[in-house]
């Protein structure tokens, strides 16, 4: 008997990070290595990015993004707790901190996810497939409690739930990915609950990170696990194309922004390891 039906999406982030990455992932997706992509509404190259996706009728979902570059709601024109002196969100770890402090005021929060969908709306002429968090934000403590509410407000249905299975044996991760991982997965575990009372869907049950310091070190079918595909629904494995570093803000200091692979080998990783011929 023939088991349930899995669909694997592969979904490219961080659309609109800059010109380079863009192409990274354009090739990837041309290739059928990336099924969908993610937006950064406030990226450098967003406005090329959403040019590119409806030239290549590309299924697009945001990005929605708290922790790096400048806002696009009305904490640009004004003090935020979301932002440094210097008018920068606070970065990757920053954000985080500043959330288990209690120093974030949730209120804006909303009005910068809500301008986000707007900006998303302006860009591509209609409704993200998805919403997820840059870095993950959307799982934090609080801040899911507000992405629940105001994404059922708008009337999006699916999101990202990083519940990654075993993370913790993952012992090849460098320390502070494997630390990030573990945080994420527990956030993750515990956003599960908001998520679902507002009735959104994860695009999957078990999400893989697709890290990308995966390609210097290990294959990516060692995070792989095959087994997901014996259960229904969607697998929705996130991943980063092309190479290039945002030039707002503090961007450049996350780990995993100092060695991405380049779009070529990346594609091609992609295409060997994850996606076989039908």
């Amino acid at each position: 008997m023939a088991g349930p039906r899995v669909r694997l999406v592969i979904t490219a982030d961080d659309f609109g990070y800059c010109p380079r990455r863009d192409e990274g992932i354009v090739e990837a997706f041309l290739a059928g290595a990336v099924t969908s992509v993610s937006l950064l509404v406030n990226g450098v190259a967003a406005e090329s990015a959403a040019e590119l996706a409806g030239r290549y009728q590309i299924p697009t979902g945001l990005h929605a993004n708290l922790s790096e570059g400048r806002p696009v709601g009305p904490a640009r024109h004004g003090a935020s707790s979301l932002l440094s002196p210097e008018g920068f969100f606070l970065g990757k770890m920053g954000f985080r901190e500043a959330v288990a402090a209690g120093d974030i005021a949730l209120p804006q929060v909303r009005e910068e996810l809500e301008a986000q969908l707007i900006r998303f709306r302006e860009l591509l002429g209609g409704e993200p497939t998805h919403v997820d968090g840059h870095q993950h934000v959307h799982v934090l403590p609080g801040v899911c409690q507000v992405f629940a509410e105001t994404l059922q407000a708008n009337g999006v249905r699916f999101t990202r739930l990083p519940v990654e299975r075993g993370v913790g044996g993952c012992a090849w991760l460098e320390a502070p990915a494997h630390a990030f991982a573990c945080a994420v997965e527990r956030d993750a575990r515990a956003a599960v609950g908001p998520f679902s009372r507002y009735g959104l869907r994860g695009k999957s049950k078990e999400v893989l990170q697709a890290y990308s310091n995966f390609s210097r070190r290990n294959s990516l079918l060692q995070k792989w696990d095959p087994g997901l595909l014996t259960r229904p629904g969607d697998v929705c494995v996130p991943c980063i194309c092309g190479s290039c570093v945002l030039d707002q803000g503090d961007a450049g200091s996350s780990w995993e922004h100092r060695a991405l692979p380049g779009s070529g080998v990346w594609k091609g990783r992609l295409n060997n390891d994850l996606v076989s011929p039908s």
